[in-house]
């Protein structure tokens, strides 16, 4: 493969979720469709029902399209939007979580399994209670505890959330307060349960002050997504309305997390969304565009490249279409 072109071409795909199993790479992304509908504030353009897994052999091979994993129609609580997902491998079984409308309307977060990282999904009947809004990242630590980090922003309803209730009238937060962090929650080893309540991930700035909600090129949209570099913990997500990547760092996986920059400028497209991984001793990106569709906002394509790090562990910053 080419580093920075799409990794499959016959159908869109977006959202990607990139781990190593048995030495391959696997990617876990949204599987985009191309519906006649109105776009909105909402996200109701992002009408995905499925999902499918891709893998390479090595960086070098071929990317492979292993079919259908799941359906939305085989989800007995979902009701529609099955957004961006994530896998996470435990106890032998590969553990498929991803966000998707209930039958009220709400998003929630929930889980499949399978023998084989590739899929096919079993769905459990349920979503995991106590969870809410979009886009899950599960992060195995070294010493085997499960966060799982989650929450986004206008569509993913995040904002609306407060005190495990969901109030519908309630807005982001004034542009002199704190952001509106993701939520963060330790996982038990079932994968199907919450271990503790979910608490909010702080962002701070240089001064150790938190970042606010009208910082929009640092502040907190969608995406999360953790990764850990010795013992460095990294937290990277999607500024949205400015479309950058960034990140902060943290000797916790809990946080708080401190600001160090940015990881990726705008790409072709409204919508920004990543995942880091480690591979053969190097890092890589993997991120998604609009360039296969010519620009259609939410006909995306998954893409990589490497990532670079610095001495002090800051991320060389990535300009996605100059080599």
């Amino acid at each position: 493969m080419s580093e920075r072109k799409p990794l499959v071409t016959h159908i869109y795909t977006a959202d990607p979720s990139a781990h190593v199993f048995d030495g391959k790479i696997y990617i876990y992304p949204s599987h985009d469709l191309d519906h006649d509908i109105p776009d909105s504030k909402e996200g109701n353009v992002y009408m995905m029902e499925d999902y499918h897994v891709l893998s390479m052999d090595s960086l070098d091979s071929e990317c492979k399209d292993n079919g259908e994993a799941l359906h939305m129609k085989d989800v007995p609580w979902v009701s529609k939007q099955m957004w961006a997902p994530d896998c996470a491998y435990k106890n032998g079984k590969y553990y498929l979580i991803f966000p998707a409308r209930d039958k009220e309307g709400l998003f929630r977060i929930g889980m499949a399994q399978s023998d084989d990282p590739a899929g096919p999904f079993t769905p459990e009947a349920d979503y995991i209670k106590g969870t809410c809004s979009i886009d899950p990242c599960i992060f195995v630590d070294d010493d085997g505890r499960n966060y799982l980090y989650y929450g986004g922003l206008w569509g993913g309803q995040l904002e609306k959330w407060k005190d495990g209730v969901f109030d519908p009238d309630r807005s982001e937060p004034a542009a002199d307060e704190p952001m509106c962090g993701p939520f963060i929650a330790e996982i038990k080893d079932n994968m199907k349960e919450l271990a503790g309540e979910p608490m909010k991930l702080r962002m701070l700035d240089e001064n150790g002050k938190d970042i606010l909600a009208g910082d929009e090129d640092r502040r907190y949209f969608e995406d999360p997504w953790m990764h850990k570099m010795g013992d460095t913990y990294y937290f990277s997500y999607s500024t949205g309305t400015t479309h950058y990547l960034v990140y902060g760092t943290s000797k916790s996986p809990t946080g708080p997390f401190t600001y160090r920059g940015r990881i990726l400028e705008p790409v072709i497209g409204w919508t920004t969304h990543h995942s880091i991984v480690e591979y053969n001793g190097k890092w890589y990106l993997f991120y998604h565009d609009s360039e296969l569709s010519g620009g259609v906002d939410h006909l995306r394509c998954v893409k990589y490249t490497e990532l670079h790090f610095n001495a002090d562990g800051t991320i060389q910053t990535i300009k996605p279409y100059e080599e």
